[in-house]
């Protein structure tokens, strides 16, 4: 039976981020067929303000692409700190950067930070915030251990991401067509800045233009079961048939809708 799980269910989470094979499935398709050829992770990496002796942490980091992909502009003498909720991402990051120095690597649990207040002048959290079930908690702490001139940047995606996935999903099988939605009660673009205007006094949004122009029928497909849909083996294979089918008939490209953007808040509000 077909099934879409919960974004910001526990044991989807746990799961689907055990080790780091479903988060490369998604990462390729975006490597392979983004048409903003200046990719996300440097295009990020802009928005942040560091500065020399500066303390940074990262709220799951996943595989730390985001500063693998950047090492070379990270400013000397930069106390990071990774983490993930999951250690066998947070074992993929120390891999991906076992050559630099420049971090330390800790399992933390976005909604329980093990550290004292006001201590960091940069928290980032890339594309997570969606996956806490206790999203306001989350928040509280990244306030609470966020130095009161310091930055949270918080990226997310909007509604319209990937719409085009969802409806071939949903010609596929019409119990799918939830896989990409952003429920209400999620951290995306377009409710994102009332959550953070709870706890942080200014919030702004950049939004990173691209889209994807998709030409492998055999990646697009990996991309859509890495992710939170739920299928039986024969219905995998017939999935893989119907996406190969679906390229064909659009003369071997798929055009796909990219809305992502990063949140950035400054000065905590007084308790």
């Amino acid at each position: 039976m077909s099934r879409v799980q919960a974004i910001a269910d526990t044991n989807y989470v746990t799961n689907q981020y055990r080790s780091a094979s479903n988060l490369n499935a998604r990462i390729r398709l975006h490597q392979e067929f983004s048409t903003n050829k200046y990719g996300w992770q440097r295009w990020l990496f802009e928005q942040f303000k560091f500065t020399s002796k500066s303390r940074v942490l990262e709220l799951g980091c996943g595989t730390g692409n985001l500063w693998a992909e950047n090492i070379d502009r990270i400013p000397k003498e930069l106390e990071i700190v990774l983490s993930d909720f999951s250690e066998g991402m947070l074992e993929q990051a120390q891999q991906n950067l076992k050559h630099s120095p420049s971090f330390q690597f800790k399992v933390i649990d976005a909604q329980s930070i093990p550290f004292e207040n006001n201590c960091f002048d940069f928290v980032i959290a890339n594309h997570m915030l969606y996956h806490m079930p206790e999203r306001d908690k989350a928040l509280s702490e990244i306030r609470r251990v966020l130095r009161p001139e310091g930055y949270f940047y918080a990226s997310t995606i909007g509604c319209n991401h990937l719409k085009e996935i969802d409806d071939l999903l949903g010609k596929f099988d019409n119990q799918l067509t939830s896989w990409g939605k952003m429920f209400s009660e999620s951290f995306n673009l377009e409710n994102g800045s009332a959550q953070l205007e709870k706890h942080f006094a200014n919030a702004s949004l950049a939004r990173y233009p691209d889209s994807l122009l998709v030409t492998d029928a055999k990646l697009l497909t990996d991309y859509i079961l890495s992710g939170r849909i739920e299928l039986s083996d024969n219905q995998r294979v017939n999935l893989a048939e119907f996406v190969t089918q679906e390229l064909k008939s659009n003369n071997d490209k798929f055009y796909i809708t990219k809305d992502s953007g990063v949140f950035i808040s400054s000065g905590t509000l007084s308790e």
